[in-house]
């Protein structure tokens, strides 16, 4: 196993030199760091992690907080999980997954053990219990998502208004006016607050009533039997539909397949528009989704970055850094089309 003493001599430099640029403790020449970050290449040398947490009272790991018991964590899920894991790793952090409650009941132990420099909370509620846990901790944190009134926090998340903006022209453009929206259900009280839910509802029913569409909302629960349920009873009960937009990407392929059960092709006789997806999962639709994708690596990145910046406490306002949102971007498939004449 290569030692300091090893790095140091192949470098030109003192053993000590070598333990300020392994713990960050001192400031090091930018000449001085390469020419020792290339010996440490050169002769194979790994960096104790213990020690190094030892050294600069950091453990550099970062914990993603996904209620994975409340969410699928699904593909798009997981382009939010790997942008951070990617961020974290490039700055020298490792990131872990801690898939607890949206109640931060289990969160509030996690934190107590002292694990991770800092936490990022993804599915993010209005109210969000897991924000004054972590508050009380004093523990560094950023968030993928927002809260009722986030102007105290640091967060990214998605454009929602400008991604119904996207939708809604897009649907419109090929004639469509009769537009339905279909949600994944509240499974518990936790989720009637979700936030990229109640979100995205309130923007579709304000920008449709400024447009002048006839629209139905619909909540189903997110498996592709509850797709095929709930667009059964829409065709049902509203036949004059000709566009359906699904914030529900374990939905949407049933909402597919079931339209075509009941003798609706697609995208002939109904469009399918499928919110916050990843390509992945479009592609488990016969015939391919259009989809609005999800910013997931993007947003994964920047909250990572965010907190690492809080962690190291680096020089900042007194105020959060500006929030960052960034809208979904439309990606054609095939199952939207030309509005059908009724």
């Amino acid at each position: 196993m290569t030692t300091m003493r090893e790095v140091a001599d192949r470098a030109g430099v003192s053993i000590a030199t070598v333990s300020f640029v392994l713990n960050d403790t001192k400031p090091v020449t930018p000449a001085t760091r390469e020419r020792i970050e290339t010996a440490m290449a050169e002769l194979g040398f790994r960096r104790n992690a213990m020690a190094r947490a030892l050294a600069s009272r950091r453990s550099h790991l970062l914990a993603l907080a996904y209620p994975a018991l409340e969410h699928k964590l699904g593909s798009t899920g997981m382009e939010f999980v790997t942008g951070a894991a990617a961020a974290a790793r490039e700055m020298e952090y490792h990131l872990v997954l801690w898939p607890v409650s949206n109640d931060a009941t289990e969160l509030g132990e996690l934190v107590a053990d002292g694990l991770a420099d800092g936490v990022l909370l993804m599915e993010v509620l209005l109210d969000d219990p897991r924000i004054e846990v972590l508050q009380r901790a004093g523990l560094p944190f950023s968030l993928i998502g927002r809260t009722a009134d986030p102007d105290a926090l640091d967060y990214v998340d998605i454009d929602f208004d400008q991604t119904m903006t996207i939708a809604l022209d897009h649907l419109q453009e090929l004639g469509h006016q009769r537009i339905a929206l279909l949600q994944e259900g509240p499974l518990q009280r936790l989720l009637q607050s979700y936030g990229p839910k109640r979100r995205t509802r309130q923007a579709f029913r304000r920008m449709t009533r400024h447009r002048g569409l006839d629209v139905v909302v619909l909540d189903c629960p997110p498996t592709v039997g509850g797709g095929r349920q709930a667009v059964t009873r829409l065709v049902a009960e509203h036949p004059d539909l000709t566009a359906i937009m699904v914030q529900n990407e374990h939905a949407a392929a049933g909402v597919v397949s079931g339209l075509q059960s009941v003798g609706v092709a697609v995208p002939r006789d109904m469009s399918v528009l499928s919110f916050l997806t990843s390509p992945d999962m479009a592609m488990m639709s016969d015939p391919e989704l259009t989809m609005l994708r999800a910013p997931g690596t993007a947003l994964g990145d920047l909250g990572v970055r965010r907190l690492i910046d809080l962690v190291e406490a680096k020089p900042r306002p007194t105020e959060p850094a500006a929030p960052q949102l960034i809208p979904c971007e439309l990606v054609a498939g095939e199952t939207t089309a030309a509005a059908p004449s009724r």
